[in-house]
């Protein structure tokens, strides 16, 4: 049986999923194997992959297969503009990506597959997540994040491009404010469309963004102040390129948030320490803040980053880190395999996998 693990859009904890359900496969005595066969995770755009995905599976499977055969397709910028200058082959990479899990599912019962960025991400060569699954033969277990009955709409168009190759629906990062009327109002709304829902997993800090002190080692940031925590979470930015009245209001209505701006803008960072879910100021520019205000958000709490690059640079490496969940660990797998297990049915997930309906 192969499922394949996708997503509506990036960062809704799709590969702390994928290795979850391959893990519980596991402990229950299947032979699991482990494939993502387009990678969007890189470091560079000549592709070279900074993808942890097949190497953490390795780990926590047991595998012995060779990364470019679990991640076959490299989808950089450079792979992207070369095939839409005819340069790359859409039947031959499909063969590829065929041909790599056919060594992968040989002494498997179970594979695994994770799917690319998003569900539209491969369209240009034919391996968006539906082509791979129709490809592979695997249904499909959809991940979804839910805050208000509108996102169920990403939920219809995304079955309605699956079609009978989607198993199912997994809810994630579910506010404990949203979870009542998820069960009562959206699952059997969605049930009524024909859409299985798995489960209803609820945000989980362990498992939500990074620490400032992690944000701080991905961008080799300086901490300019000593004695405010670090362990704070970031799960957003916001760019202070407004004024501090304009700021004051914005800053208001985020919350687990990092500013990003530059260290003169003393202004925008003074209206920032007002706002209670500001967790950190990440500066730009090398350039370093009044010491009193400084010193304001040492007694506030709140760490201070430099960063020596521009605002822009700094924002895309900051959503970076969080997007591309360098966080992932064996330790977020149980996490999640733990919540798995408690608040959706795992052996509806693996066993989808057998064949699709329809």
């Amino acid at each position: 049986m192969t499922v394949l693990v996708t997503s509506t859009e990036q960062s809704t904890g799709k590969t702390a999923v994928a290795l979850a359900l391959a893990r519980a496969a596991t402990d229950r005595g299947r032979m699991v194997g482990y494939m993502k066969p387009v990678g969007t995770r890189l470091q560079s755009a000549v592709g070279k992959t900074l993808d942890e995905d097949p190497m953490l599976a390795r780990e926590l499977l047991g595998l012995d297969a060779e990364t470019h055969e679990m991640e076959p397709v490299v989808y950089s910028p450079t792979f992207v503009q070369e095939a839409i200058r005819g340069r790359e082959d859409p039947d031959a990479l499909a063969d590829q990506v065929r041909e790599s899990f056919d060594r992968l599912a040989a002494d498997a019962d179970t594979m695994v597959i994770e799917g690319g960025g998003e569900l539209t991400t491969g369209g240009i060569v034919d391996l968006t997540d539906a082509d791979v699954a129709e490809l592979l033969d695997a249904t499909v277990v959809l991940v979804v994040p839910y805050e208000e009955p509108g996102d169920v709409d990403e939920v219809l168009a995304a079955a309605d491009l699956l079609g009978d190759r989607l198993g199912g629906v997994l809810f994630n990062k579910v506010p404990d404010a949203a979870f009542d009327a998820l069960a009562s109002d959206v699952v059997p709304f969605l049930e009524g469309r024909g859409v299985r829902v798995f489960g209803s997993i609820p945000l989980d800090e362990e498992l939500a963004g990074v620490t400032v002190a992690e944000l701080r080692q991905e961008l080799g940031a300086e901490l300019l102040t000593t004695e405010a925590p670090t362990d704070g979470r970031i799960q957003r930015f916001v760019v202070g390129a407004m004024t501090a009245n304009e700021a004051l209001g914005q800053l208001r209505r985020v919350r687990d948030a990092a500013l990003v701006t530059g260290g003169d803008r003393g202004d925008v960072l003074t209206a920032a320490l007002e706002a209670s879910g500001i967790e950190c100021f990440v500066l730009t520019g090398g350039l370093r803040p009044p010491g009193a205000v400084l010193g304001r958000a040492e007694s506030a709490g709140v760490p201070v980053l430099l960063v020596q690059t521009d605002t822009k640079t700094a924002i895309d490496r900051a959503e970076a880190v969080v997007s591309s969940g360098r966080t992932r660990n064996a330790d977020t797998v149980a996490r999640m395999g733990e919540l798995l297990a408690d608040y959706a049915d795992v052996d509806a997930m693996l066993d989808a996998g057998n064949a699709p309906d329809g």
